[in-house]
Formats: structure tokens, C-alpha cells, sequence
């Protein structure tokens, strides 16, 4: 099977004599031109008002699923056959071939899930960054040597590869959360099948398309995009396939839980990257203009649609009415929504029409409840899948708003009057991706950090994502690291060898 479609029709080692203008042969907003236009679309973009489909995907199923992994396992592909300096040089080229086509590959971006342009060129240079990180990891997987309690012996702790990894990846980083994962699997020796969002196909095929000429062999990065209707099936297939030993996943809570049980069956590894309901505490001590920039960033990136997103904005009584000011007044003047590949938009349409009726449903709810509509609260004039960024005062715990997580561009904003109440509040869910607080006291700084009962803290900052941070959650937001040194060890297994009669 070849990088990108798994030899399917969007990339095939025989059409690179055919590219024109760069490595990818461009179409309409540089897409790849070899697509499928008989098949089934797995998803139809956002990014206009129309929400027309930029480019088809062939859709595949389970007997596709079922062929990409069987090359894949021990002894059938070249993954593990290749040194970790190899491994690290081709990872390396693939970083530096993402990095010359990063306009190209932020338009398949845009034009499948309608982000920004700009949003979606700072995408792929992060989604680049792992496989630099991961192409340096590759070439410190070590062991140890163990003292051993009897002379005659020596103890060894070898690090091998799992084996064939199941990639499931969402369509909100269409990239990131590909090279995050895969970067870290190619660096280990491991195989991979990546399933895409069935939004968002085209992001995965054209990263194959860059393996393949970074050298990746053959085998080795492999895609199986399906349609909304084929991917529960396909998902089901992977993580039951005695052959797959590793399944990760980003997603939703529900679906991940779905994914465990189908796993448990043949016991495999899992990493799940699952659900948050991220808080963003403003303490009285908080310089109020800074908090105010760091809970833009954080709630509104990708139109809210992130999993590390703010969903619920704790603020303390004294700069509570100032910092509800000053959040409002910079919405209004800094978002603007638009289609993505306008220069001046920075707010896209969320994915589709369920996401909107979601964030229609929780402001319905607050404002009968008695929450106020500071700003926004309805749908764009642009229509479709287009909403106003949102700011909500006097909102309570007992409105869905902040009870579930609403993937959207609203803020909900709580009053609290001392620290152990916000603490209460911000670990009174069943999730705990990530966290943000403002304050500029010390010791206030240390109790938070370590109260809050997320994976990952934001002290005095929006945007927390980096390729050097262990990124991850706790509770039911997750199992396992992805990114940083940690990040490779979800792809191996520790060996213990016992060498007697020395």
C-alpha cells in the first residue's frame, strides 16, 4: 500500500511524473488534483456560506481497512526494518517538505473545515514541528542495563516498537493531531493505518503524499477515509483486528469509551486525547488586561472548536464586572467572522449544522435560566454554519452551558467570591483536559496549579499546546501523553531480557 490513500485513487506513486507547480499537483485552492469525483464526498466543507464541497475523496470501508493493516504486521512491512538514523533522516524530510508546502497544505485545511487561513498555516507549521521533535526522538530510544542481584547474571531493559498502530484522528487539527501521533509512531519503528475525520480527509492523503517523498516506505503511513456512515464500522475493525496492537485516538469522550470496549476484547494499547470542559479562573489579582487577551486566545481559537478551549470563565467578584467590560469591548473589536480564506477573517463557521444547533441550545438554556447576552448570541447574516461570538454574564452551574462541552464560540462567564469555591467549581465535572488561572500572587499560584484537576495548566497564559509539553488529560478526558520526550513511549513496549550462566 502506498502513503496518503493507502493505494487508493488520491495519491499513487505513478502520478508523480504528472505534478504541476510543486510537489503537490494543485487544484482549486491548491488541493490535490487527483481526486475521486464519482465517489461519495466522506464530508462537505463549511468554509462557505453555501458550504459546497472544494474536492471528493474516494470513501473506503471495512474490507479496505482490513487490506491496509495486513502488510503491516511483524515480519510484512519496513517500519521496524529501518534503523532509527533512518527513521530519523526521513522523518526529518518530511518536516522540511511540510514546511515548503505549508500554503498549500493550510488551503486543504481551510477549504475542509473553513479555519482561517491564517489559523491554518500556524497548523501546520505546529503539525510540523512533531515530526522534527520525533525525527531527534528516534535516535534516543534507549534501554538500561540493570544491576542484577546474582553475578553470574545481567539484567537488560530493551525498548521495541508495538507494532501496527490505528491512528483516529478529529477534523478540527486535521494535521496536528495526525503528526502527533504518527510522528511519534515512525520514530518508535511502528506501522500505522491513520482513519481521518470523515470531514476532513484530504489533510491526511496529502501528508501521504509528503511521506512518500520524504522516503517513508511503502506500508508505512497508510489512510482509510470513510464516509459519516462507514466510520463507526471501520473504527470497530481497527480496534478489534487482532493484527493492530495500538489505538489512538482523539475525540469525544462518548466515542472514546466505545473505542475502549472494542479494544478490551484483544487487550491492546490505547491513548485516548477525549472531551474537556476547560476553566479559566480571573482571580482578583490578575492584571485584568492581560487575562483578557489570554481568554481570547483561548476561547475563540478555531471558533471555539478545540479541545483545550475555555468553556467555562470563573471570575472573582472584585474585577468581575471590569474584566466582563474590557472581555466584551475586544471581542467586538478584534473577531470577525468571514470566510476563511478572506485575510481579514478570524472567526470561521463551525463544522456543521449540529454544531451550531449545540451552541443555540446552551444560550437558550442560560438566558431562560437568567443569564444575560452581552454580545452576539445568534447566527451570522452569512448563514449556514456561521455563528457571532458569544459573551454570557450572570450564568450559573446549573446551566448546560456549564455542565457540558459546548465545542463553540461562547463564554460563559460565573461570578466567585473566594478560591475554594472557583477550585469546586472547576473540578465539579467528570473531565480534566486542561485548565487556565489568572493571578499575580505566589503562593495562590502554586495551590491552584496543583489543585486543579486537569492534565495540563495555563498560569498567566491562553495557549498552553506545545510539541515540548506532555499533552493529555486526566478523569475521563483521557489516557495517556502524546508530544513531548513522553510522547514516544506510547508507541513501545519495555522487554526485560535475563542473561544467566556468565
Amino acid at each position: 500500500s502506498a502513503q496518503g490513500a493507502a493505494q487508493g485513487p488520491e495519491t499513487d506513486r505513478s502520478r508523480r511524473g504528472t505534478r504541476r507547480r510543486g510537489p503537490l499537483a494543485q487544484g482549486e485552492h491548491g488541493l490535490p488534483r487527483a481526486a475521486a469525483p464519482e465517489a461519495k464526498p466522506p464530508g462537505t466543507s463549511p468554509r462557505s456560506p453555501s458550504g459546497g464541497v472544494p474536492r471528493r475523496a474516494a470513501s473506503t470501508g471495512i474490507r479496505e481497512a482490513e487490506a491496509r493493516r495486513r502488510p503491516l504486521a511483524p515480519g510484512g512491512g519496513h517500519g521496524c526494518l529501518l534503523s532509527s538514523q533512518e527513521r530519523s533522516v526521513r522523518l526529518r524530510r518530511w518536516y522540511e517538505l511540510m514546511v515548503e508546502n505549508k500554503d498549500e497544505l493550510a488551503r486543504i485545511i481551510t477549504a475542509e473545515n473553513g479555519k482561517p487561513l491564517k489559523e491554518a498555516q500556524g497548523e501546520i507549521l505546529y503539525s510540523a514541528s512533531f515530526l522534527e521533535w520525533f525525527a531527534e526522538e528516534a535516535r534516543r530510544v534507549y534501554g538500561d542495563v540493570v544491576p542484577a542481584s546474582a553475578k553470574d547474571r545481567r539484567i537488560l531493559v530493551l525498548k521495541q516498537p508495538v507494532g501496527v498502530a490505528a491512528i483516529i484522528t478529529p477534523w478540527n487539527f486535521p494535521s496536528a493531531m495526525i503528526t502527533r501521533k504518527v510522528g511519534a509512531a515512525l520514530a518508535a519503528g511502528c506501522t500505522v493505518v491513520v482513519k481521518p475525520a470523515e470531514d476532513t480527509p484530504l489533510s491526511a492523503l496529502a501528508l501521504g503524499e509528503l511521506a512518500n517523498q520524504a522516503g517513508i516506505p511503502a506500508g508505512v503511513y497508510n489512510v482509510v477515509p470513510c464516509s459519516r456512515q462507514q466510520t463507526a464500522a471501520v473504527g470497530e475493525v481497527l480496534c478489534t483486528d487482532p493484527l493492530v496492537a495500538k489505538i489512538s485516538f482523539t475525540g469525544s469522550t462518548a466515542t472514546g469509551k466505545i473505542l475502549l470496549k472494542h479494544a478490551a476484547g484483544t487487550v491492546k494499547r490505547v491513548s485516548m486525547e477525549l472531551g474537556g470542559h476547560a476553566p479559566f479562573i480571573v482571580f482578583d489579582s490578575a492584571n485584568v488586561d492581560h487575562a483578557v487577551a489570554g481568554a481570547l486566545a483561548s476561547k475563540y481559537r478555531n471558533s471555539g472548536q478545540t479541545c483545550v478551549c475555555t468553556n467555562r470563565f470563573l471570575v472573582q467578584k472584585g474585577i468581575h464586572d471590569k474584566f466582563v467590560e474590557k472581555f466584551a469591548k475586544a471581542i467586538e473589536r478584534e473577531l470577525h467572522v468571514g470566510n476563511g480564506f478572506d485575510a481579514k477573517t478570524t472567526q470561521g463557521p463551525l463544522i456543521n449544522e449540529k454544531a451550531v444547533e449545540k451552541v443555540e441550545r446552551h444560550i437558550k438554556d442560560a438566558v431562560s435560566q437568567g443569564a444575560s447576552i452581552v454580545t452576539g448570541g445568534k447566527r451570522h447574516s452569512l448563514g449556514k454554519n456561521f455563528f457571532e461570538p458569544t459573551l454570557l454574564s450572570n450564568v450559573t452551574t446549573k446551566m448546560l452551558c456549564s455542565q457540558e462541552e459546548t465545542f463553540g464560540p461562547l463564554a460563559p462567564v460565573i461570578k466567585f467570591e473566594t478560591e475554594a469555591e472557583a477550585i469546586a467549581i472547576a473540578n465539579a465535572v467528570n473531565v480534566g483536559l486542561a485548565g487556565y488561572f489568572y493571578s499575580q500572587d505566589p503562593a495562590q499560584i502554586w495551590r491552584v496549579a496543583e489543585q486543579l484537576e486537569v492534565g495540563m495548566v495555563g498560569v498567566n497564559e491562553g495557549i498552553i499546546s506545545s510539541v515540548e509539553g506532555p499533552f493529555g488529560g486526566v478523569k475521563e478526558s483521557g489516557l495517556g501523553r502524546e508530544g513531548s520526550k513522553y510522547g514516544i513511549d506510547e508507541y513501545l513496549e519495555l522487554k526485560y531480557v535475563c542473561f544467566g550462566g556468565l
